[in-house]
């Protein structure tokens, strides 16, 4: 019986121990993992830099409380639903004359009756891009290549990629669109890529390339290192692909990436470095030779974003303007994104991503070999895909050719070169506007001087008021024009414009500051971005942006 007993506590006794060992080895797991948290955290942001992330939290987080008291709640609501009226009536276009369609016709239209109603939907009030006064947006090459792209499309209409055996000469046009841009940025031999539906998508399956590239290497939780300017579809890809981002400032006066921040922030965990040849809000390139050399010591995948830049920024030295590294000649740069639905004049619906390799271009590919309809295997995003849209991209690039693209280069980024000087010279635009960076291709970037006597918001609704679409920016406030081929022929009526709405927003300035500093009601660019800089908390924004995205859907 005492055996029995002594057994039996003696065997409790190393159970104790046992569960004891393990409690230890748990904490001092838990201990090492957030020490090494604490760590990287330390060496990416610092001190100062971490504390102001967890004031920041703490600002966001008592912020949001606020937001919740119901009185605060309900004229929040009631504001929001008075913005999302206001939205609604300014995008559905809704009217006397305008049909609205929620149903299938009982009988089809006949061939007059479906022309006549496109006609009437493409002549809807619209900013007139075709004049010139629209920033970005329609990347047009001219009526003559539209026409040559409705041929195409004729030509293609039914035609889908996915099925090479059925549309052969669709295989091949893709195959040479990629080949024709990877020589555009000098890939090395063995270099490929894939066309995509547009820039997202590019950088979409760039991210998931280099997540899979570190899966299969190493065991992480995937994080990549991104500047503050970068395009946002490099966020989306991290909250499709569950990947930790790191955003590195763009301080003044250059507004490239901070390469020290940059440098502090990678650890073994680190998947990709990003940088842009140039980025959309100011048109900065940064420093892509730095990092291709960053990239390179520490064996991580760097994707340069082109999507902006596509066929202008590889020409800028054979069209006579300054130039920087950026493409496959850096030996640190792994893939390249590039739209060619932008400055390659293509329909919209057409970008690339190239990599170096054939083994980076496979870790973005889908295969699934046991599914009961057959092996499936596809290159990126989309199963099905138009073959229209690549014959449209294919004829662009061969009716264009290096010339057209050169002189095109010419036209755009000389208005851009006129413009930014003009900012930097014109008595009134220089005394308060400045020029954000060094802009070296087709965007143009400039901000207020004296916040408190220019409010760049009220320039933007200004210049909306006189027939422009500009593009409103914020941290900082500014504004951008991206120069089209359209905008070439416009760039004196702009600035000419640009010029008299600064004056009117002075005077606006000078009148309320004398009248006791009552505010006028302001316009929506002024609206929305004042908002979205007061608030640390972006509910609101958010709700806006979402009824936004609601409204294009309202039949």
């Amino acid at each position: 019986m005492r055996a029995q007993l002594s057994l039996r506590s003696g065997k409790l006794a190393a159970g104790k121990r046992a569960l004891e060992l393990l409690q230890t080895l748990v904490f001092f797991f838990f201990l090492l993992r957030w020490s090494n948290k604490t760590y990287y955290q330390l060496r990416g942001h610092g001190i100062f830099g971490s504390l102001r992330s967890v004031f920041l939290y703490l600002r966001r987080t008592g912020y949001g409380y606020f937001l919740s008291i119901p009185q605060v709640r309900r004229k929040i609501e009631k504001d929001v639903s008075h913005a999302v009226e206001k939205m609604e009536k300014t995008l559905t276009g809704f009217g006397p004359g305008v049909n609205r369609y929620s149903r299938l016709p009982a009988e089809g239209w006949s061939d007059p009756q479906v022309k006549a109603e496109l006609g009437r939907l493409n002549e809807m009030e619209h900013t007139r891009w075709e004049d010139g006064r629209v920033s970005g947006a329609v990347y047009h090459g001219g009526q003559e290549l539209v026409d040559v792209q409705v041929e195409a499309y004729k030509m293609f209409t039914v035609a889908n990629p996915i099925h090479p055996d059925v549309f052969p000469g669709v295989r091949k046009m893709e195959a040479e669109v990629v080949a024709m841009v990877l020589s555009i940025f000098n890939a090395p031999p063995g270099a490929a890529g894939v066309t995509t539906s547009g820039g997202t998508e590019s950088i979409l399956m760039a991210v998931l390339s280099a997540r899979e590239k570190g899966r299969a290497e190493r065991s992480i939780t995937p994080e990549m290192i991104l500047p503050e300017t970068a395009h946002t579809a490099f966020r989306k890809a991290a909250s499709y692909f569950n990947i930790r981002v790191h955003l590195v400032p763009c301080p003044s006066p250059t507004h490239q990436v901070n390469l020290r921040s940059v440098r502090r922030l990678i650890n073994p965990n680190t998947i990709l470095l990003v940088g842009s040849a140039p980025n959309f809000p100011h048109g900065i390139i940064d420093d892509i030779a730095s990092l291709s050399t960053l990239a390179q010591s520490h064996k991580i995948p760097l994707h340069v974003d082109c999507c902006l830049g596509s066929f202008m920024i590889p020409f800028l030295s054979r069209a006579g303007f300054e130039s920087v590294p950026f493409d496959f000649t850096l030996p640190g740069v792994t893939s390249i994104s590039v739209d060619t639905h932008k400055y390659g004049f293509a329909p919209k619906g057409n970008s690339t991503v190239l990599y170096r390799t054939k083994k980076l271009r496979s870790y973005q590919y889908y295969i699934c070999p046991d599914w009961s309809g057959g092996v499936y295997a596809s290159p990126s995003m989309a199963g099905s895909r138009p073959g229209a849209l690549i014959a449209g991209c294919w004829a662009s690039m061969m009716r264009t050719g290096e010339e057209g693209y050169i002189a095109a280069c010419k036209s755009i980024v000389g208005a851009a070169k006129r413009m930014e000087e003009a900012v930097r010279t014109d008595d009134v635009l220089s005394a308060h506007l400045s020029v954000i960076g060094k802009p070296l291709v087709s965007v143009v970037a400039f901000t207020s001087k004296d916040r408190n006597m220019l409010d760049i918001y009220e320039l933007a609704d200004g210049m909306s008021a006189k027939g422009w679409h500009l593009n409103a920016l914020q941290n900082p406030p500014g504004i951008h024009v991206a120069v089209t081929l359209p905008i070439v022929p416009a760039v004196d009526s702009l600035l000419a414009d640009l010029k008299e709405v600064v004056e009117q927003v002075i005077e606006k300035e000078k009148v309320r500051r004398a009248s006791g500093g009552k505010v006028e009601k302001k316009g929506d660019n002024t609206a929305l971005y004042g908002v979205a800089a007061s608030i640390p908390d972006k509910r609101v924004v958010n709700d806006l942006a979402r009824a936004f995205l609601d409204t294009l859907y309202r039949a």
